[in-house]
This record gives structure tokens, sequence and C-alpha cells, in this order.
């Protein structure tokens, strides 16, 4: 049973999501800023996180950066505002999707399925031992883990699949539509930011120095790929 924690310093706005989260399958947990919702996720077992980004105490952008640092649950991130930078920003602090307010219930409950199912199932239908390897990366989708020259890396979902989706076609580039239509699985919006953030922030993780990366290549006008570095 999936356990999801709402996050926001609005009481109003957390009861009416867990009134369109109402479901027997789903535990609710709730948090008013962002200390609240780190306490929680260090005692319980969540699988989902609803994050409002302008809370007192502590903001969800601070929380954020804290539960990457341990967690790659995803998180959703709440703006009240709908412009591209705020979208942005949650994108690039480690969030996995965004809601803006006020919300579209139906939405709510689609994108919340959306991430519960790619994180409870990610790459099930692969065999359970399977190893990819470019260089000095390691990913074991057995265990969902990525090591990087004998390092462990911590990866959100997203960035785990763009990562699996170039490794398992070294060579290929693939174009930021492309990418969202096979990671996202959902009609593209805002594809070229929110695909350049997620790469921008997996080469930070995955590149010695992201500014000349050794493994994942642009390829003006057509897109991104993953390639074995020159010794």
């Amino acid at each position: 049973m999936p356990n999801i924690l709402i996050c926001d310093d609005e009481k109003d706005i957390v009861n009416a999501l867990e009134i369109y989260l109402s479901d027997p399958d789903y535990t609710l947990f709730e948090a008013f800023n962002g200390k609240e919702a780190l306490e929680i996720l260090q005692k319980e077992e969540i699988h989902l996180v609803l994050l409002d980004l302008m809370m007192p105490v502590m903001d969800g952008v601070t929380a954020m950066a804290k539960i990457r640092q341990t967690s790659n649950v995803p998180v959703i991130i709440l703006t009240a505002k709908s412009e591209d930078s705020d979208k942005i920003l949650g994108l690039n602090i480690g969030a996995d999707d965004y809601i803006t307010k006020p919300f579209n219930p139906l939405e709510v409950v689609a994108r919340v399925r959306s991430q519960l199912r790619r994180y409870l199932k990610l790459g099930s239908a692969v065999a359970a031992e399977e190893i990819l390897r470019i260089g000095g990366i390691e990913l074991n989708d057995g265990s969902k883990e990525v090591h990087v020259d004998g390092e462990s890396v911590a990866l959100t979902p997203k960035e785990y699949e763009i990562l699996k989706l170039f490794m398992s076609n070294p060579g290929k580039v693939f174009s930021p539509k492309e990418i969202y239509g096979l990671v996202w699985k959902e009609k593209p919006f805002g594809t070229e930011n929110t695909v350049a953030v997620h790469i921008r922030h997996l080469r930070e993780k995955i590149e010695i120095d992201p500014a000349e990366p050794r493994y994942i290549k642009v390829i003006f006008g057509q897109g991104y790929k993953i390639e074995k570095p020159r010794r």
C-alpha cells in the first residue's frame, strides 16, 4: 500500500489534496513545513511526496535538497504560480514533476498515479540482474543502483530512466521530444526545458566535469546521446 506525504503550510490545501487522493489503497501523511516533512520521512516508508515550495520554518527548496541527499522518492512540487521559472526551479532541485495551484483534481490523481507506477514498478519487465556498463558507469537494473567509477550515485527516478534509456542504446541520438515521450510517457509539454534540466542534473552526478561531459553528449539541433569515453 503506497504511503503519500502531503506537505503544505496551508491546511485547506492539504485537506483538499487528501480529499482528491482519498483511496483505500493509499495511506496519507500530512506535514505543514519542510522540517515536519523530513521528520516523517525519517520515521515512515514514504513512496511519494507532494511538496509546496513556499513554507515557513523550512521551505520546500531546502527540504527538497535534504531529501535528495538520502532518498530517490518521487517528489511532485506544488507551486502557486504558473511561470516556467517556478517549474524549472522545482525540477532543478530534484523534483520529478510539478502541479500548479489551483489544482485540477483529475490532474492531481493522474500525476500521482503515474509517479507511483514508475517508482514501484520501474523496469519490472527487465531481467532482475541486468547490468549495463559504459566506461566507468555501471547500472544494475535489478537493484536500481548506479555506480560511477566505483562510487554509488543517487539518482531520481526520472534521472535513472533517462540514463537507462541512453545506456540501453549507446550511440543513438534521442531528441528531447523522444526522451520526454519514452520517460514521461506523456504528450510533450515544455519538453526542451524539462529534459534539459534533468540531463543537466544527471550530468552533475555522473560526470567529472559537467561542462566537458565524457558520457552524455549534445548533438546540436538533434538531441542527446551517450558514448563510451575515449581512453
